[in-house]
């Protein structure tokens, strides 16, 4: 009887070796090759999905021809001779191009939730923080691709292809795309249902776009106003671009002046390099955040 006992639980644990899970162990090599494929990820739905490509393209478009165009003529009487309106619009709208698409890309998260693919990616043996990671530069490289599409128009809006102006603000457009995508991915992280994500992305996206100065100079403005102006992230961009547009026109010192004051604290004027640290570091801080969340949730 005794050794009956002993076989059977010889054999429960032969069974039991046989249907292990291999589980591999937690390094920094599957954390970096989960970054990898959650980035092929979105870059593949990103190529999928050509219909996203083309409407994402729609709005920056009318801004700059129809609300360009249509604005003109009531610029004209404010505008340096020489400068079309849609030439001075033209780097708030190519922030704009990115700005919709950085965002509503973290909207797939959302998407995994409802559908339970999110539980399946946070359950898998790698750490969350390589996840997020592999969001937001999945989402930064999309998004820095629709920008690039947007920058073959720059002629159109009689901004010069010049290789040192295109290389400026792809990389200004990197930047403010990483940081954008970041924001999304951390406001995803806790909202459960996509129709209360792009609710609340609209309801952020536009006064952003609007605060940027993308559709007028940020000099003279009312205190309340230019306090908003100051808090606004994707102020610290379109400035930045703004300005090395107009220092590849041949403009003078003064027309570059009125157009792109610069921005100021309290009387001082703001370096160009301290704006884009700024972006950088709210980027930084944005993905943080977002993988605290992400280690809360369930």
């Amino acid at each position: 009887m005794a050794a009956h006992d002993t076989l059977e639980r010889q054999q429960e644990q032969q069974l039991t070796e046989a249907i292990r899970v291999a589980v591999p162990e937690r390094s920094l090599r599957h954390d970096l090759r989960a970054v990898s494929i959650v980035w092929r990820r979105e870059l593949i739905r990103f190529r999928s999905d050509r219909l996203r490509a083309v409407t994402s393209l729609v709005q920056p478009v009318l801004f700059l021809f129809v609300l360009g165009t249509g604005l003109s003529r009531l610029a004209a009487h404010g505008m340096p001779a020489g400068i079309d309106f849609k030439t001075f619009i033209y780097p708030g709208v190519l922030a704009m191009s990115v700005l919709f698409t950085a965002i509503f890309s973290a909207a797939s998260i959302v998407w995994d939730r409802e559908f339970g693919f999110l539980r399946e990616m946070l359950v898998a043996p790698v750490r969350r923080w390589a996840i997020v990671v592999g969001k937001c530069l999945g989402g930064a490289t999309v998004a820095t691709f629709q920008g690039i599409i947007f920058l073959a128009l720059a002629g159109v809006a009689h901004v010069p292809y010049s290789p040192a102006l295109l290389l400026t603000l792809v990389g200004e457009l990197l930047l403010l795309s990483f940081t954008l995508t970041a924001f999304g991915v951390m406001l995803a992280a806790r909202v459960k249902q996509i129709q209360a994500f792009m609710a609340l992305t609209q309801m952020l996206v536009l006064p952003m776009f609007f605060l940027s100065g993308a559709l007028y100079p940020l000099a003279g403005l009312p205190a309340w106003l230019t306090v908003l102006t100051r808090i606004d992230p994707l102020t610290y961009v379109v400035y930045p671009m703004r300005h090395a547009v107009f220092s590849h026109l041949s403009v003078s010192p003064a027309t570059l002046n009125a157009l792109s004051p610069g921005l100021t604290w309290f009387g001082w004027p703001v370096p160009i390099g301290l704006c884009l640290a700024l972006v950088a570091a709210m980027g930084v801080a944005l993905l943080a955040v977002a993988i605290a969340e992400f280690q809360r949730t369930e």
